[in-house]
């Protein structure tokens, strides 16, 4: 199940479970739709995975599934890639 981080490693955005801005990788690398684009050129910095569209979890499921709250952040950012 994924745990639906609720931030961008690269600028700390808030993504909350139905934000639709939520980019992951196979890993679930967590970030935000303008630095994957403006950055990251959708291109995982941690795995080199291609970062696609986070699927929304359910209200009802959501509820019996919390997302996590454990915070990830890169400590020296996103550098853009290649």
């Amino acid at each position: 199940m994924l745990e639906l981080r609720p931030n961008c490693e690269c600028c700390d955005a808030d993504l909350p479970p139905d934000s639709a801005d939520a980019r992951i990788c196979t890993f679930e690398c967590t970030f935000c739709a303008d630095c994957t684009e403006a950055i990251l050129d959708g291109i995982c910095p941690n795995c080199g995975g291609e970062l696609v569209v986070r699927p929304r979890r359910p209200a009802a499921a959501l509820a019996k599934y919390p997302a996590s709250t454990k915070r990830v952040l890169k400590a020296e950012g996103c550098r853009r890639s290649g």
